[in-house]
Parts: structure tokens; sequence; C-alpha cells
């Protein structure tokens, strides 16, 4: 079985559809297919409808949190979408993107980067807008060459000179609601330096003793090393380590399949996850 756990459509910042994202998931020779949007489920329907013929679909949800300054995220699988505490954080951080972008495309305007929130609006349609809604828009009007390099201290990364803070979970009580939405909780690309300041360790054993499931240790950010410490550190607290390519379709260099999960691992969340199943085509 091959088993990617962490894809983005166009519900967040992916540009698949949800349909594209599974019928792409399959001939990429995916058995299991996790879509994980930032901060909201609304993909999950058109996913579930699309889905083709041997392919397994586990819904889920990237939710953005922040611990003693420093943003990370928190996939959340198989949680029942309709439990009110969860569904409410969700929504509380899907409506302060907006006014955060708009206050990134401000900053940007006064860096002398012609971006307009109208395009940026335009780009995310109707997913939930960020960050690399505004990099493709900077994209198109010429000032950096790719959606990568606008995560940068110079534009638009985690106190960026254009940054702006948005509504975050605190990971502890993420991990409260996840679990009592009957979700599985797995700390997304947990050591990605790349992304900024990353969570100390000590910090990782503390979620899990509050309950963590997991660990994503085989991702694009992180090098060799990192993946290996990362399943020795997961082997070392009794939680699992999951694989995900983390595709965003053209808007990354990442490809469907590219870091995957072990079978027995995937076997272990779909056996913890009781707010909703996973649904095969």
């Amino acid at each position: 079985m091959r088993i990617d756990l962490h894809t983005h459509s166009t519900a967040s910042d992916g540009t698949d559809s949800p349909a594209e994202l599974v019928r792409n998931a399959r001939a990429a020779g995916l058995d299991v297919v996790a879509l994980t949007d930032h901060d909201t489920v609304a993909g999950h329907a058109e996913a579930k409808a699309a889905l083709p013929t041997g392919l397994t679909l586990v819904t889920g949800a990237e939710l953005s949190c922040r611990l003693d300054g420093i943003s990370l995220h928190m996939l959340a699988y198989l949680f029942d979408p309709e439990e009110p505490e969860l569904a409410r954080e969700r929504e509380l951080v899907r409506d302060d993107r907006v006014p955060r972008a708009q206050g990134m495309v401000e900053k940007l305007r006064g860096l002398g980067v012609p971006v307009t929130w109208e395009r940026v609006a335009e780009i995310a349609g109707d997913g939930a807008v960020g960050r690399p809604h505004i990099a493709t828009a900077m994209v198109e009007a010429g000032v950096i060459a790719t959606v990568s390099d606008a995560f940068t201290e110079e534009w638009i990364a985690n106190d960026g000179r254009a940054y702006v803070d948005k509504h975050e979970l605190d990971p502890f009580d993420a991990l409260r609601l996840i679990k009592g939405a009957g979700g599985v909780a797995v700390f997304a690309h947990p050591l990605a330096a790349k992304r900024g300041q990353i969570v100390p360790e000590r910090a990782i054993a503390d979620m899990a003793a509050a309950g963590l499931d997991g660990v994503e240790a085989d991702h694009m950010d992180h090098d060799p090393e990192t993946r290996q410490r990362l399943h020795g550190l997961a082997a070392d607290l009794g939680i699992l380590a999951t694989g995900s390519s983390d595709y965003h379709g053209s808007r990354k260099t990442c490809v469907l399949g590219e870091h995957t999960t072990d079978p027995d691992v995937y076997a272990e969340i779909a056996a913890r996850g009781s707010g909703a199943s996973p649904v095969t085509g």
C-alpha cells in the first residue's frame, strides 16, 4: 500500500480541486490519501463524490497553532466535522485569514510591491486565503521568481517584513478539541527549520503526554538526518511516525506520494479515529 496523509486542495491553498486531487492521487499510484486543507473541511464532500475505485480517502484538516510565539501545524484526522467546539475554532481561524491577508498586502504595497487584495482574493477563489495566494500574486507581479521565494524574512515568512499574525490555537487546546471530536492528532513537519523557529523536543514530549498520536517524520522539509531523529523520538515517546508529501498541486515542487506512511501506522490511525471513517471508492 502507498499512503500519503497530508495534501491540500483549492479548499485552502492547493491548486487541484478536491475532485482533481483524488483522481491525481490514484493516477500517482496511491492507495490511501488524506485531504488536510488548512483549517477547513470544505473540500471533503467533493473529494468523496469523485473518489476513484480503489482509493481510500482519510478526511482531515491541518490546524493552525502557536506555542510560545512559534507557529506550528497540527494534522487532525477522522474527527467529527460537526463537533461544535472544534468547528467554532476552525471558523475563528478562517475568519481571521482575510484581515490578516489584507494586512500583509498592505505591508507589501508599503514596501513597493505592486500586489492588490482584489488579485489575491481572485487567486484564492472559494478557498481559505493564505500566504501562498499572496506569494502567487507576487510571482505574477514579477517581484519574485517562485512562491517559495516569498517565504523569507524579506517578505512574508514568520516575522518577515510583511508578516501579520493570525488567530491560532494553543496546540494543547487543539489536542483536546481533536480528541473531543474523535480525531487523531499528528504534529506536521515538526522540525522543518526552513519554516522558522521550531518547537523544542521537550514540548513534543509534553504534547505526547497530552494525547498527541504522532509526528510527521518523512517530509520534504526534513533532511535524512532529521527524519531519522524524528523516528527515534517517536519510538522513545511511544507515538506514531508518519510520512506525507504535503502536496499543494503546482504551487509547490513536492509530488503526490513523495513520502508515504507505513501501512501498519495507517492502520493504527484508522483504528484510533472514531469521529469519522475512511471512505473507499
